[in-house]
């Protein structure tokens, strides 16, 4: 069976990897802070953006963005690097990983933030913390005690979200929709010919021209969303909270 061609071109990846016949890669905190350590070095090196990671004990989870076309080779030496750090610690051999590691292109900036959630939430799911924020390998953790390591410090939930509104959007269960809609990214299917031509959105002055009252202003926050806008760019438009219009979406939800 062909390998999924992987999409190199600049932009955001969802990237996950796990270890050979689901055998933990990190057996404790001192493996998990090495991982992280590489992973500073790589994304200086290969100037990747991270906006979100999680580090559980089988497998990891990473949103990065890469600013040249180098995805592959990045991910590559981080794998490299702590495969050789681990056998090296555990005295073992042979190979750490189950295989080369996966990767979904984001073509829609909409779905980042649905993403960025599902990411962090993962901790949640295994059942080793009750609150997005409380696991201490994971993005949230550090930006819940303002202590961002650097390569985290340019992802777009630190530009676009105060760290109040955040939490409370975060502790907002994942809707059926929400949970689709990753699901579907994961199932997108690229060839090397696929052409990523950006959606043509109308400006987002437009959705709000005619609206009269909060009904209709609501309406048309809806259309816009689905529309590929974001809620921070409709929340600055509109001079609301982005937990407001959190609000008020949440309302359309099925």
């Amino acid at each position: 069976m062909p390998r999924r061609a992987r999409v190199m071109i600049c932009g955001y990846h969802h990237v996950y990897n796990r270890g050979v016949a689901k055998n933990k890669i990190f057996l404790n905190d001192t493996d998990k802070e090495k991982f992280l350590e590489i992973l500073g070095s790589v994304s200086k090196q290969y100037k990747f953006n991270i906006h979100s990671f999680c580090l559980m004990n089988n497998h990891y989870h990473l949103l990065l963005e890469n600013t040249r076309e180098n995805l592959s080779e990045g991910m590559r030496q981080l794998n490299a690097v702590y495969a050789m750090y681990f056998n090296q610690r555990y005295k073992r051999v042979g190979h750490l990983w189950q295989d080369r590691f996966k990767s979904w292109y984001i073509a829609d900036e909409k779905y980042l933030f649905t993403l960025f959630k599902y990411i962090e939430a993962n901790p949640l799911k295994a059942n080793l913390s009750k609150k997005i924020g409380e696991y201490k390998y994971s993005s949230t953790y550090s930006i819940l005690r303002d202590a961002v390591p650097f390569f985290l410090r340019n992802s777009f939930v630190l530009r676009d979200y105060h760290t109040q509104e955040l939490f409370e959007i975060l502790n907002i269960p994942m809707s059926k929709k929400e949970q689709e809609n990753v699901e579907s990214l994961k199932k997108i299917k690229y060839t090397k010919d696929s052409n990523f031509i950006p959606i043509q959105r109308l400006e987002l002055q437009v959705y709000f021209k005619d609206t009269k009252n909060k009904k209709d202003r609501n309406v048309a926050i809806q259309k816009a969303f689905d529309n590929e806008y974001s809620k921070s760019e409709i929340a600055k438009k509109l001079g609301l909270s982005v937990t407001a219009v959190c609000k008020i979406l949440k309302k359309f939800k099925v």
